[in-house]
């Protein structure tokens, strides 16, 4: 029979934070694969975990998927875990996952901590709707258009991002995105860890004046519902009215709803576009 691939959650910090579940799984199974078994050994050994490591990271992730689907095919179980928090996430493991769909291969996932979450949880910003961008590409071009993007992205955004990096990427932020509200979230769950709302110039000044330290998860919130519709009123306006109730007209919107439509549009009443158009 085929063997299963577990999804394991490890702790993004506190290692209180491993789940009985996970320590179970990471006893019984045949093989753990990890993404860096020097960093992983130090948590199998605070948890007296014995079971056989393997290494899958980035630059294996291909090859190395490759044999570990041929051991679960042979009935192996395996367990997957990455440096901290949960696999797939924004991590090598999402490839092992596709391959395993691929070849008919049992997944499940035990969950448990990942940083994304929790920052967006301390944050203060909403979060009924979220994007995860995870780190901003290196690549000039392509962070480019990711940040673009984000530009008109309404919805709270989540990024990661390394103390080294921190201050340019607030300045690209601030840059493209404008003045947003931001949560810069560090050391999550640990002894230091530190929530901090504010603003990206805020951020800016404060990071100015002092060194960025740990690892950081950056929450801002999405452009608003008002700044959406303002914009959209403003392209709008560069219509005149009868060129906006013709677009309407055009479409097979008879006169009546296609002036309720021209009002809404450009933040009017209908009396006002109903007079304009009656004095032309």
């Amino acid at each position: 029979m085929t063997g299963t691939l577990y999804l394991c959650a490890t702790p993004i910090g506190n290692l209180d934070d491993m789940t009985f579940r996970v320590l179970d799984t990471l006893r019984s199974v045949d093989v753990i694969a990890a993404e860096d078994t020097r960093n992983s050994i130090k948590l199998l050994n605070r948890f007296e975990i014995k079971t056989p490591m393997t290494s899958y990271h980035e630059y294996n992730k291909v090859e190395k998927a490759e044999k570990l689907i041929a051991m679960l095919q042979e009935g192996k179980n395996i367990a997957l875990i990455t440096d901290a928090g949960t696999p797939a996430i924004s991590d090598p493991g999402e490839v092992l996952v596709q391959m395993c769909h691929q070849s008919g291969v049992p997944v499940t996932s035990l969950p448990g901590a990942c940083a994304c979450i929790t920052a967006l949880t301390l944050s203060g910003l909403p979060t009924r709707r979220f994007c995860f961008e995870a780190f901003l590409p290196s690549d000039k071009n392509e962070r480019k258009a990711i940040l673009e993007d984000l530009k008109e992205e309404s919805r709270t955004i989540i990024l990661y991002e390394a103390p080294h990096h921190l201050r340019g990427t607030l300045a690209e932020l601030y840059e493209t995105l404008g003045n947003r509200k931001i949560t810069l979230c560090r050391e999550l769950t640990k002894k230091f860890e530190t929530v901090m709302p504010t603003t990206l110039s805020d951020a800016i000044s404060f990071y100015g004046e002092n060194e960025p330290k740990g690892e950081y998860v950056l929450v801002l919130e999405g452009k608003s519902f008002e700044e959406r519709k303002e914009e959209k009123q403003k392209e709008w306006q560069q219509l005149s009215i009868e060129e906006h109730m013709s677009f309407y007209e055009s479409q097979g919107v008879d006169r009546k709803e296609a002036m309720k439509k021209v009002a809404k549009d450009r933040g009017l009443s209908k009396r006002d576009v109903y007079q304009y158009l009656l004095e032309k």
